[in-house]
């Protein structure tokens, strides 16, 4: 409901972190986190999502849009190598992308615009389309360890259409082309499902029975056709804006699904999708409340939170974002932050989410990036470090650069290995990526990485590590939320620099 259009160029306010205790109302007990999981394709049970071994895993993740505008690729191409992006995505502690499109993609001739091949940027999507960039992203995340979801945004490059077809694309149209989707990345479980339609609205109405306007019933057919190519995938299917009535955001409001749950033909493959904002995409009646924010769970969970208390099925808040420029929108998002329940607690037992956005052009929201797409807005990214998972089993793959690493053998003892990959260098400044494997046979709680560099680099900002610097010499100790590792897992940190990189110095890991 009231939704802009997140296109405008727009700075990312900072602001402060507002802490809030605000629960879901369920049972205090707590759930140990489970190791990161994550491997082959994905099934629901319950309200949580099972990996191939049955393992519960968590979607926490980052919409990167761009694919459903008319540059058909994702943003921030212009500035950057794609291969930067996923590696910063990773560094931070993301493990899912959401790649919104068009149906225009699929039309011959697609040919995506505003790339910058100097350098050598992107320089092996040098003469793709669209589809065939989206492969290469696929492929990346999927050597990173992240996985993706597909998600059918809008007819076209227009603007965001009501109902799940238009005069110009009708259902067939986009049935087929979810279809496509669905067979082209069969068998590749980087692509864990797809997002049916983005943000239905009225008319689109949940269990009416008009088959024009019944989203519920389309879900089902569209669903199916999926699945009868592929049927592996997840299936997102997000909310409507008015049930019995009762108005919300556009694709917030899952109200029906208690009495109209969508019947797939493959058991075990829904994964209801709600989005939520704040007052810099539009007011509610609920920011006005006198009791705001402590009102916000029972509104969460009269919209889609019910589904997940009451272990009807999974629910993922696919979009949710702020610019944080107004008290009410920091109080909002810890609120709802803290609704979605904490890994460390909760592990795979929680809301999914994918935050919106990556992308700092987005109007009414801006994103983790600032606005030169380097720099991390690290007070907006704070405020997710409670809700963040680990990542997934890599695809395998080389690294994107030149990388130092250290570390010592496993053996009984707790031990570590870190590798340093320079992400991006413009001469001035560098970004770059460290991850810390455990390398010994037993989980560790806490890690340490240290170097030297060669020449007068100095650390400018870090995310997901703390550190000190004295001289050339740097020292980077975990976050409260990636300190423990499983045998064999990984965690991420990440941090700018200045001047030029100077290439990637020896690193040394401490783990206990």
């Amino acid at each position: 409901m009231f939704r802009t259009l997140r296109r405008a160029l727009c700075a990312a306010a900072a602001a402060l972190l507002l802490p809030l205790g605000l629960g879901l109302g369920l049972p205090a007990t707590a759930h140990a986190a489970p190791a990161a999981g994550g491997a082959g394709y994905w099934h629901t049970s319950g309200r949580q999502i099972l990996d191939a071994s049955g393992q519960s895993v968590r979607i926490a993740g980052i919409n990167w849009f761009g694919f459903e505008t008319s540059n058909q690729v994702v943003h921030g191409l212009w500035s950057r190598d794609y291969k930067s992006m996923i590696d910063q995505m990773k560094s931070l502690g993301y493990n899912t992308i959401r790649l919104p499109y068009s149906d225009d993609i699929f039309k011959s001739g697609a040919v995506p615009s505003s790339i910058d091949f100097s350098a050598g940027k992107n320089a092996d999507l040098q003469g793709l389309n669209s589809l065939q960039v989206i492969d290469k992203l696929v492929a990346y995340a999927g050597q990173d360890g992240l996985k993706v979801i597909l998600d059918r945004h809008r007819p076209d490059s227009g603007g965001q259409s009501a109902l799940w077809y238009t005069a110009s694309v009708p259902e067939s149209t986009w049935i087929a082309n979810l279809k496509s989707m669905a067979s082209r990345y069969k068998g590749n479980a980087t692509v864990i499902g797809i997002d049916l339609h983005n943000e239905p609205h009225d008319p689109a109405c949940w269990g009416c029975g008009d088959q024009a306007t019944d989203w519920r019933l389309a879900a089902e057919r569209a669903g199916n056709a999926v699945l009868s190519v592929n049927p592996d995938l997840l299936i997102f299917v997000e909310g409507i804006q008015t049930f019995n009535g009762v108005s919300g955001w556009w694709g917030g409001n899952l109200m029906g699904v208690g009495q109209y749950p969508v019947r797939l033909d493959v058991a075990n493959r829904v994964v209801y999708s709600a989005h939520d904002y704040a007052t810099s995409v539009a007011q509610q009646t609920w920011f006005s409340d006198p009791s705001f924010p402590s009102n916000m769970p029972g509104v969460w969970d009269k919209y889609w939170g019910y589904i997940f208390k009451q272990n009807i099925a999974p629910v993922w808040v696919g979009e949710f974002g702020t610019t944080l420029q107004s008290t009410v929108d920091q109080k909002w998002l810890s609120a709802l932050v803290s609704y979605l329940r904490p890994t460390s607690t909760y592990g795979g037992d929680s809301f999914h989410w994918t935050f919106w956005s990556w992308n700092p052009n987005s109007g009414d929201t801006g994103g983790i990036l600032k606005d030169d797409w380097q720099t991390v807005d690290t007070v907006k990214d704070g405020y997710l470090a409670t809700v963040k998972a680990p990542g997934f089993p890599s695809t395998g793959g080389g690294d994107n650069g030149g990388g130092g690493t250290g570390g010592g053998d496993g053996g009984g003892k707790a031990a570590c290995r870190a590798t340093y990959v320079v992400s991006s260098d413009w001469g001035s400044g560098f970004n770059a990526d460290v991850t810390v494997t455990n390398t010994g046979s037993t989980a560790i709680k806490s890690w340490k990485v240290t170097w030297t560099w060669s020449g007068s680099q100095k650390v400018t900002n870090m995310w997901n590590a703390s550190y000190t610097q004295s001289g050339a010499t740097v020292t980077a100790v975990n976050a409260a939320h990636n300190g423990a590792i499983a045998a064999g897992g990984s965690a991420s940190f990440g941090f700018g620099g200045a001047p030029a990189s100077g290439g990637a110095p020896s690193l040394s890991c401490t783990a206990t």
